[in-house]
C-alpha cells in the first residue's frame, strides 16, 4: 500500500490514541521552549508554534502568558525529556514521550502501569525502530496545492494532503526539517493552525478483544499522568 494510505492511517491513529492537549502539557512545552531559546516569540519559532497549538486547544491568553512568565522566572533546569518504551499485552509497541522533574518517579510510575495491565517496560531502543518520527503542520488551504507541494519538497516535505475539513491541509515532513518548513510557510504568509512531531508506525499489530481491554486500560491510566506528553503505538485500528 502507498505512503499516502499509511499516513492517513497514522492521522486516524493519532486522533484516537493521542492525549488531549491539556493546559498542563502545553505549559510544560512552553517551559522547555523558553528554556532552550528564550521567551521572545519573534526569535523562538518553536515557542510560536506551541502558542498556536495552545490557541487551537482554547487555552486562555492569560494562561499562555503566565506559562511564559513562569518559565522565564523559575529554575526549570530540572525538567528533562524522557522517552520510555514498552509492549502492551498482546505485543502492541508503545512509546511514551514525557517531561519530568523526577526521572525515578516517572520511570517507576510507568513501569507500574505496564505491570498493572500485563505489559512490560522495555529497554531503550527496543521499540523506537518500529516508528518513523516526522513533523506535521495543519495549515489553511491554498489555491495551488500542487505548486506548494513542489516548492516544499526541497525543504523536507514527505506528503501534503487534504485534512478531513477541506479548508485545511496537512503537511508531513522529515523530523529534522521542522524549522525549514516552518520558516518557509511563514515566508509564504500561510497560517499555521497547528504543528508538532509524531511517530508513524512502520507496521501495525492486531490483537484480540481481551488484549484490547488491557491496552485500553493502559492508555486510560497513562492519560491521567501529567508527566506523559504523548502516547504513540502501532495498534491496528
Amino acid at each position: 500500500m502507498g505512503r499516502a494510505f499509511e499516513f492517513r492511517k497514522a492521522r486516524k491513529f493519532k486522533r484516537w490514541a493521542a492525549m488531549a492537549k491539556t493546559f498542563t502539557r502545553i505549559s510544560k512545552d512552553i517551559a522547555l521552549a523558553v528554556r532552550d531559546a528564550g521567551p521572545n516569540i519573534d526569535s523562538n519559532f518553536r515557542l510560536r508554534s506551541i502558542i498556536q497549538n495552545a490557541k487551537s486547544a482554547n487555552m486562555p491568553k492569560d494562561n499562555i502568558e503566565r506559562a511564559i512568565r513562569n518559565a522565564s522566572n523559575k529554575n526549570i533546569d530540572n525538567y528533562k525529556e524522557v522517552i520510555l518504551e514498552g509492549y502492551s499485552k498482546g505485543g502492541v509497541a508503545v512509546i511514551l514521550d514525557c517531561i519530568s522533574d523526577n526521572n525515578n518517579r516517572t520511570v517507576g510510575n510507568i513501569r507500574s502501569y505496564f505491570n498493572k495491565t500485563n505489559g512490560n517496560l522495555a529497554t531503550s531502543g527496543s521499540v523506537e525502530f518500529l516508528f518513523k518520527k516526522v513533523c506535521f503542520f495543519k495549515i489553511d488551504s491554498v489555491k495551488n496545492k500542487e505548486d506548494l507541494e513542489l516548492e516544499l519538497i526541497d525543504f523536507g516535505l514527505i506528503e501534503l494532503e487534504l485534512d478531513n475539513n477541506p479548508d485545511f491541509l496537512i503537511i508531513y515532513g522529515e523530523f529534522d526539517s521542522y524549522g525549514k518548513l516552518y520558516q518557509k510557510l511563514e515566508e509564504r504568509k500561510i497560517e499555521i493552525i497547528e504543528s508538532d512531531f509524531e511517530r508513524i508506525p512502520l507496521n501495525y499489530k492486531s490483537i484480540d478483544e481481551n488484549h484490547l481491554l488491557n491496552f485500553n486500560k493502559f492508555i486510560e491510566i497513562c492519560n491521567q499522568d501529567e508527566d506523559i506528553q504523548k502516547i504513540s503505538h502501532n495498534l491496528q485500528l
